[in-house]
């Protein structure tokens, strides 16, 4: 069966994208986050600006103009017709480093209330901005890490209380 994925663009478009889809466009990496694309004979410059690797929303730069993508995959779209949302988040009692990278900077201090989706730090990875948001409300018990320290993927970061 092959992967699909749905994606909205600046909350108004909808598309829908098959692996095959994408393996057929012609690829050129620049760099860790510029890559130049053909399609239908058409050129086009993209760089990712911004990447948000838990909401798996990107903001990218596509010749010139700004566009917010968001992206699900088939497990996404399954669990939203069944009427469910992602409940391991809501107990979620801490953060862990999703990817190896560099902590630029930390926007919570401990004792901290915060709202779900809250930007609790920065982590660069792979020369991107990787904004890490809170998972669920609560209150911020301790912060494991500092501002310019690197972490590996899977190191416990925060704990809520």
């Amino acid at each position: 069966m092959e992967q699909n994925f749905k994606v909205k663009v600046n909350d108004s478009f909808n598309y829908d994208f098959k692996k095959s889809d994408i393996n057929e466009l012609d690829v050129l990496k620049l760099s860790e986050s510029k890559f130049h694309v053909l399609n239908n004979h058409k050129s086009f410059d993209i760089k990712i600006e911004k990447s948000d690797f838990l909401k798996k929303e990107y903001t990218i730069q596509v010749n010139s103009n700004n566009y917010t993508v968001k992206i699900s995959n088939q497990l996404d779209i399954l669990i939203k017709e069944m009427g469910f949302s992602i409940g391991s988040t809501k107990k979620a009692n801490d953060i862990k480093a999703p990817m190896p990278g560099l902590i630029l900077s930390i926007n919570v201090k401990e004792g901290q209330k915060v709202k779900e989706g809250e930007t609790l730090l920065i982590l660069e990875a792979m020369k991107m901005e990787n904004a890490i948001g809170s998972p669920k409300d609560g209150i911020i018990k301790s912060i494991l890490i500092k501002s310019g320290e690197t972490v590996e993927k899977g190191e416990l970061i925060i704990e809520f209380e």
